[in-house]
């Protein structure tokens, strides 16, 4: 591991000792594997891998927290085609600000804050680093074969979006696929595993999967699943921030893995997501 990487493990093994939100597996929520996704792109396949909901169980008490709270708010803001402008309305930039005020008072983003000022990458100043933080999250830019602002990272990353109706991009964040779930509005196909991956497994938190969202497929996704919104939030923005690799590896508490992590003109996260290369033996 060279030693960059080395740094950013040890400070992404901080920031999930501290994600004091994080959901325990079998506990806080249960999620059913069933089948291995089929490889086809057909939203009515029959070869679908599960033919019951991922998500058996979540103790939605969690999302009474604040930071939960104010991340669920921001989720129904968007329009997913791309391609389609985004109209900002005042209250949406009101809930995106105070989504950044909430989380910028956790444990992980004071770690992750911190960090950032010590390597000259952030203001110190709380009130200039979520003018930051909102810079690469939330302000738009126009997507691949769009003239106009139809895209943010975080609508990307966290919420999804269609690309002509049929292709699901984006969309790596647990919380939407389980609230998407239970409108009925998602078809989960199957884990996704290839000869080089592992075997996912119910009590870890990663997983790589197929669904369809509305009338979109997502052959493949890789996504988090229990953990806080705030150490999404803090785990991205340091990679980001602190590389200029658009594949960073990262080794933290059982997992040995890649954040994949793609600017748009430098300036806003273009999208971000986790891919398991193996477990790591406990510690």
């Amino acid at each position: 591991m060279i030693e960059s990487d080395r740094e950013l493990s040890a400070m992404v093994q901080e920031l999930w000792d501290n994600d004091i939100n994080r959901l325990k597996p079998g506990k806080d929520y249960r999620i059913s594997l069933q089948g291995k996704a089929g490889d086809s792109m057909n939203i009515n396949d029959n070869n679908d891998g599960a033919g019951y909901p991922l998500f058996t169980f979540v103790d939605e008490n969690i999302f009474k927290k604040e930071t939960f709270l104010a991340f669920i708010s921001l989720l129904d803001n968007y329009e997913s085609d791309t391609g389609k402008p985004e109209i900002v309305t005042p209250e949406e930039v009101a809930e995106n600000h105070k989504f950044l005020d909430s989380i910028v008072q956790t444990p992980t983003m004071k770690i992750a804050h911190k960090y950032l000022v010590k390597k000259h990458l952030s203001p110190e100043d709380e009130t200039e680093f979520k003018k930051q933080l909102y810079r690469i999250w939330f302000e738009l830019y126009a997507r691949r074969g769009s003239s106009r602002p139809d895209s943010s990272g975080f609508e990307h990353v966290f919420v999804g979006e269609t690309r002509g109706g049929r292709t699901v991009i984006g969309f790596h964040n647990w919380i939407q696929l389980y609230l998407q779930e239970k409108l009925g509005h998602i078809d989960y196909k199957g884990y996704s595993v290839t000869a080089h991956s592992p075997q996912p497994d119910e009590n870890k938190h990663i997983l790589a999967l197929q669904f369809s969202w509305k009338n979109g497929i997502k052959p493949k996704g890789s996504i988090f699943i229990g953990v806080s919104p705030e150490f999404e939030f803090a785990l991205y923005t340091l990679c980001f921030l602190t590389s200029p690799n658009e594949r960073v590896k990262v080794q933290f508490s059982l997992y040995d893995m890649e954040i994949v992590c793609h600017h748009y003109n430098q300036k806003h996260i273009g999208t971000t997501y986790p891919v398991l290369l193996r477990y790591l033996n406990p510690r």
